[in-house]
């Protein structure tokens, strides 16, 4: 049975140097920048197609786009095409025992899982470069921001619009799931759009870190992910499939269109506990707009049994995402998203994130991590939480968040 161990954000993750281990108890040999030989890749044999020269030999690299506990994100230019990519730099622990970077089977499992993915709906992976303790992913250019802040900068908003952003999330996934692959952690902050200003934003799938390949005959359990959009089966520590991701699905359908969360509480448990039960509705206050097909779509997903939930595919052709006849299609156009409610949930939202991550920094300061970084960077905006050594348990499953710059 392959289980999962706690997997913190590598988009949020920022640098730091050896000589910052606050314990100072787990001393490796300077050798960050030096390359694998042939007898290391051999060792790993998901390192295949990795390259060990240096990155800025092959590509220009310019402004900062965020940082974080483990690594650094800068945008950079391919010397070869001209083309601009966001190159994540990813500290890796140089040697067992250490606290100082992540996990490198874990960053290479992500780079495995996004190199078996290309598909327009999901973050690319154009390079990967690898030294002994720090590895450099080359990404696709993501800067639309999140679909979430971009639909609350509306009006208003038809089911039929909201649907042409749905669409595009499920058959992201549905490819996804093609290929035996899960994401475990589908929520609005990992929905981004690949760029604001245009007449059709096309829809980015982000932060595969806790994303897992369902291979037959294998069981596998988490008790990671975000409250309010994990299933049942998470809470419960059940075998997960594929079907995890689309009662997350159900969860992001029902805020969009309402403004509200199902089963959020005021408390991690309280919102474990509600979601475990399985128990929502529909609110005329919140769903007095909102179709009757709409509704159906949600009841198919958020369905406690993992095996009677829709599929992604059978997402595709239900008669809300593809109307039937002309009747479908005229319900749709007319009935449309709680804006109000929404603009007031996305900026709940937002101000939650951002007190989380201020908090992140401070604690992390208390605690002799980031004091030579805040001095040179005031942005607090710009740290993310470091979770790497916190307990996970069923009552108190951690947030994750992607960086800004994913």
């Amino acid at each position: 049975m392959a289980e999962s161990v706690q997997a913190p954000d590598l988009a949020s993750d920022g640098a730091r140097t050896p000589s910052e281990d606050p314990e100072g108890e787990h001393s490796c040999p300077e050798d960050a920048g030096q390359p694998l030989n042939e007898e290391d890749e051999a060792l790993s044999p998901t390192m295949a197609g990795f390259k060990h020269e240096n990155v800025e030999s092959l590509y220009e690299l310019l402004e900062n786009l965020g940082s974080g506990h483990f690594g650094v994100v800068r945008k950079c230019r391919e010397k070869t095409s001209g083309t601009y990519y966001a190159s994540k730099f990813i500290k890796t622990r140089k040697c067992k025992g250490s606290r100082l970077g992540l996990d490198r089977e874990q960053v290479e499992r992500e780079v495995s899982i996004l190199q078996q993915l290309q598909h327009p709906s999901i973050m690319r992976l154009h390079d990967v470069f690898a030294s002994k303790a720090e590895m450099v992913l080359i990404l696709e250019l993501i800067s639309g921001g999140e679909l979430f802040d971009f639909i609350a900068e509306k009006e208003a908003l038809s089911e039929a619009e909201a649907i042409e952003f749905l669409e595009q999330i499920l058959e992201g996934v549905a490819y996804m799931h093609s290929h035996h692959i899960a994401h475990f952690d589908l929520k609005p902050e990992n929905i981004m759009l690949l760029e604001k200003k245009m007449p059709s934003p096309k829809i980015k799938i982000i932060d595969f870190g806790l994303a897992q390949k369902i291979e037959d005959g294998v069981t596998f359990k988490s008790l990671c992910g975000t409250p309010q959009y994990i299933a049942p089966e998470v809470i419960n520590y059940e075998p997960l499939t594929s079907a995890t991701d689309m009662w997350s699905i159900g969860v992001i359908t029902y805020i969009l269109l309402s403004g509200i969360s199902p089963f959020q509480g005021e408390t991690d448990p309280e919102t474990l506990t509600n979601v475990a039960s399985g128990n929502y509705e529909f609110d005329d206050r919140y769903f007095k707009e909102t179709s009757e097909m709409a509704k159906d779509f949600i009841r198919e997903l958020l369905v406690k049994e993992p095996k009677d939930r829709m599929t992604a595919v059978e997402c595709l052709v239900h008669p809300w995402i593809k109307p039937l006849n002309r009747k479908q299609v005229v319900n749709r156009s007319r009935s449309s998203i709680n804006m109000k409610n929404f603009k007031k949930f996305n900026a709940r939202r937002k101000w939650k994130l951002s007190y989380n991550m201020v908090s992140a920094c401070n604690r992390l300061c208390r605690m002799g991590l980031l004091c030579n970084q805040l001095k040179a960077e005031e942005n607090l905006r710009q740290c993310e939480s470091d979770q790497e050594d916190e307990p996970t348990s069923p009552v108190s499953l951690l947030r994750r968040r992607r960086s800004s710059c994913s």
